[in-house]
């Protein structure tokens, strides 16, 4: 796997908007569903996926710009436990120091296959079996990617709800509305992909997630637009009315002398974060004149026309 920053082609210190935009384009571009005859593609696509996975995050990034994990998110191996060391002295913390094994072996290289044909013998060099009888190469062949979509709703992304997938194949899983998902992301789900073979690692499942359209709402991010009816006693006079959101209906006041068009944030009435906190729902009013006639507030309007024609306004 090559570095994720190589990948999606932005410089170490990029924004966070940079790497998000970064990663759209390359999914955009090389997504299975646009590359269906297309091998190589499909490759990148499961590429870019891994790389934002761990630039995507603020935690993973740390922990790789630290040379903590690796460009896959696993773990770099700081050593075997349990070797007592060569040359006589232990190794720190009782870990196989690698270090030590490369400056004895009279090299200055990195670590490599002699460290391992020094540990286990040549059988390692020559592709044989390890000293736990598995072969240290040429083992059964990594399983494919497959691909699947899954579509919900607004609700279901507000109440982070386990869904169930069918995956390419035949498999069902339960699914869990990952925290901060947005429309067109795609997720890898680990080891739910095909099998070349009963002992070989299975491939990943990659979901692409994507948010139904709402009659209400509109999502920005972890915020919500909506626009609310305000009656137009209300605007004039002031005071509260019923806005909807996604887990039920609020109260919200409104001044007095409230025009259309305004917008009023509720917080916490958005979608998920990925930090546990929610966005806000942008609400944004529009004047409802009365269903009928209204003798009073037709003299009214007559009587603010005349008022503006005589000032000239």
């Amino acid at each position: 796997m090559r570095n994720p920053y190589d990948v999606l082609g932005v410089p170490k210190g990029a924004s966070e908007a940079d790497i998000k935009k970064a990663f759209r384009r390359l999914a955009k571009t090389y997504h299975p569903d646009r590359n269906k005859d297309d091998a190589k593609a499909k490759d990148r696509f499961a590429e870019a996926n891994t790389a934002y996975e761990i630039l995507g995050d603020a935690g993973k990034r740390a922990q790789f710009d630290r040379g903590e994990i690796d460009a896959e998110g696993k773990p770099r191996a700081t050593g075997f436990e349990g070797f007592g060391g060569f040359g006589g002295g232990g190794s720190r913390g009782g870990a196989f120091d690698f270090e030590n094994v490369a400056r004895q072996r009279g090299g200055g290289g990195g670590i490599g296959e002699d460290i391992f044909s020094h540990l286990f013998g040549e059988a390692f060099r020559a592709g044989g079996a390890g000293p736990m009888g598995g072969g240290m190469r040429g083992g059964p062949a990594r399983g494919e990617d497959v691909s699947a979509e899954l579509s919900v709703t607004l609700e279901q992304v507000a109440n982070e709800e386990r869904l169930r997938l069918s995956l390419p194949g035949g498999r069902d899983v339960d699914v869990v509305i990952p925290k901060g998902v947005a429309d067109g992301q795609t997720i890898r789900l680990r080891g739910l992909g095909s099998s070349s073979g009963p002992r070989a690692e299975a491939g990943d499942a990659l979901l692409t997630i994507r948010i139904l359209p709402h009659p209400t709402f509109k999502a920005e991010g972890a915020d919500l637009r909506a626009t609310v009816e305000l009656p137009l006693e209300d605007a004039v006079l002031g005071g509260p009315i019923r806005v909807p959101t996604l887990t039920g209906a609020v109260e919200m006041k409104v001044p007095a002398m409230t025009s259309s068009g305004r917008t009023f944030r509720l917080k916490g009435k958005g979608l998920p974060k990925k930090d546990g906190s929610r966005g806000d729902l942008l609400a944004t009013t529009a004047i409802v004149l009365p269903a009928a006639d209204d003798p009073a507030l037709t003299e009214y309007a007559r009587a603010r026309r005349t008022a503006r024609a005589g000032s000239g306004a």
